[in-house]
């Protein structure tokens, strides 16, 4: 560990390094599902300040656990190719109290931002996003268990009601059915690149399903996974959503079992990065298919 001052630690830092320190790619993802849950709500509108301070919850908390994610992990990422540059790794970010502090100063400005402005509920959930991706994925699971993203992955359906209960806090049919949809897509949208990703993480010792079980046990997972989502994403269907989310899901879903299922019969890296791809097209045709079917 280099010795520095906290100026020093972030002098010169370049907007790339910030945008991976904080994965804000994933964030923006996240807070496109904060942003459904309160489309299909069915509660009173926001207003601009409360939207503003939604967006902005969401994505800085899920910034700030990203980023506790490779502060925690700077002895794991050097192990990875995926992983080796990131700047914990490389010394660009000193591994130090000061980037700790920064976190946490994020994780309350976000959790508390939603208490004042929105209700105590939002508040919650935007704190568990944060919480179960930083502490119980992160700390608790990802190296003891290959069921790890199962709870890990709730960060996604936490974001959810975070936006639907700004709204409306009595936690509706259809944000809780979309919140059930995230919790089962993350993985096998995860357990696809591990397969991709195999060994880095055999490298690192990190007991992703893929290096417990081998890629062909994995691929039939991902596909049951797959089938089990796609089903579960037509509950909605059944709260009031109608047929332009019937079109989205049924889209995206037959896109993803069809890559999940080549994934079966070719279970190696270029099958499982389509499958990976094939997740993320199926969950925004689901969210946008949410979206507009709610407000048209």
């Amino acid at each position: 560990m280099h010795s520095t001052t906290p100026n020093s630690s972030a002098h010169g830092i370049s907007l790339r390094t910030i945008l991976g320190l904080f994965k804000l790619r994933i964030g923006v993802v996240i807070t496109f599902t904060a942003l459904a849950g309160l489309a299909v709500s069915g509660g009173p509108s926001l207003s601009a300040l409360e939207l503003i301070v939604l967006t902005f919850s969401v994505l800085v908390s899920s910034a700030a656990a990203g980023a506790f994610n490779q502060y925690y992990e700077h002895d794991l990422d050097p192990k990875m190719a995926r992983t080796k540059n990131r700047p914990f790794v490389t010394g660009q970010l000193t591994h130090g109290p000061f980037w700790l502090g920064v976190i946490a100063v994020l994780t309350v400005t976000s959790v508390g931002a939603a208490w004042l402005v929105l209700n105590a509920w939002s508040a919650l959930y935007v704190f568990l996003g944060a919480f179960f991706y930083a502490i119980v994925y992160t700390v608790w699971l990802k190296r003891r268990t290959w069921l790890n993203i199962v709870f890990g992955g709730l960060a996604g359906s936490w974001a959810v009601l975070a936006g639907a209960t700004a709204a409306d806090p009595g936690h509706g049919a259809i944000p809780l059915a979309l919140a059930f949809v995230l919790f089962l897509w993350t993985p096998p949208h995860f357990w696809s690149l591990a397969i991709a990703c195999k060994d880095d993480y055999a490298a690192a010792g990190v007991p992703m399903l893929p290096v417990v079980v081998g890629n062909e046990k994995a691929a039939w997972t991902i596909f049951y996974s797959t089938v089990a989502l796609v089903a579960a994403s037509f509950l909605p269907l059944f709260f009031g959503l109608g047929w332009i989310y019937f079109v989205g899901a049924a889209t995206g879903g037959a896109l993803f079992l069809m890559k999940s299922w080549q994934l079966v019969r070719s279970p190696e890296r270029k099958a499982a990065l389509a499958s990976f791809h094939a997740s993320l097209i199926q969950l925004t045709l689901v969210l946008v298919g949410a979206i507009a079917d709610s407000q048209f």
